[in-house]
């Protein structure tokens, strides 16, 4: 069993109990679209691989589906069982997905395929769907379209690992479409707002991968800026998420 992580994915380790308090769940007319497309249901088993805390696999559990949530971090899979103890928590990493061929109805994945080596993954995903089983994916963005989350590019900007790309798009996606083992790649799109109060706000930014491995100096002078923006918009505010999500069909 491999538990391979992205160096940039094990800073989350440091802030899972964070991680788990701030970071959204995702729009259901998203939850939705999956649970309907995957046939999430009593008896059916999906898996939810790079489960984090839980924030996607609570929704699948409420499906009434059987679920099987694969987590590298000892920290941040602590966090899932407690948040969501009726879900199957399992250390392990999708390089090397420790279930049987063809063990599972569905896979998804929310906020964590950039992570994986994506040839291997694609593989492994392929390799424990059962025939006509399905792929989701799921990625919450600050929605740049909004003046707030420009500003905050440009603020965490200095703390982005060179060459790092936006989370969505990139090696998984080249591997699907070239793999053969998937169909088409069906997308949607949905924006929310979440109003938060200055320390959550601050604790948003925070948790992210690579502010959350910048120095303590960076960091402390990083968090007296979002605490200015915070102020000036009276210490609540307004964080606008585009969701992107994907889905797609395993072809045999």
């Amino acid at each position: 069993m491999s538990e391979w992580q992205h160096p940039d994915s094990r800073s989350f380790e440091r802030v899972a109990d964070l991680y788990e308090r701030v970071r959204p769940e995702y729009p259901g007319e998203i939850l939705a679209w999956f649970a309907e497309r995957l046939d999430l249901r009593r008896g059916r088993t999906v898996l939810d691989l790079g489960a984090g805390t839980g924030k996607l696999t609570r929704a699948l559990v409420a499906t009434g589906a059987h679920v099987i949530a694969v987590e590298p971090g000892d920290a941040m899979r602590a966090q899932l069982e407690r948040a969501v103890p009726e879900a199957e928590a399992i250390a392990g990493g999708a390089e090397a997905i420790p279930l049987a061929d063809g063990s599972v109805d569905a896979v998804t994945a929310g906020q964590s395929f950039h992570w994986f080596r994506p040839a291997e993954a694609v593989a492994e995903v392929h390799r424990v769907l059962r025939p006509g089983g399905g792929l989701a994916l799921a990625w919450n963005r600050r929605d740049q379209d909004d003046e707030l989350q420009r500003e905050i590019t440009e603020l965490i900007a200095p703390h982005v690992p060179p060459g790092r790309t936006a989370v969505t798009k990139g090696g998984w996606h080249e591997a699907l479409e070239q793999s053969g083992f998937f169909g088409p790649i069906e997308e949607r799109q949905v924006r929310f707002t979440h109003e938060l109060e200055t320390h959550v706000f601050l604790g948003r930014i925070l948790s992210v991968s690579f502010v959350a491995s910048a120095p303590p100096d960076a960091r402390a002078s990083l968090e007296r800026r979002l605490r200015e923006l915070a102020a000036a918009r009276g210490g609540r505010v307004e964080f606008r998420y585009l969701t992107l999500a994907y889905l797609m069909t395993a072809c045999y």
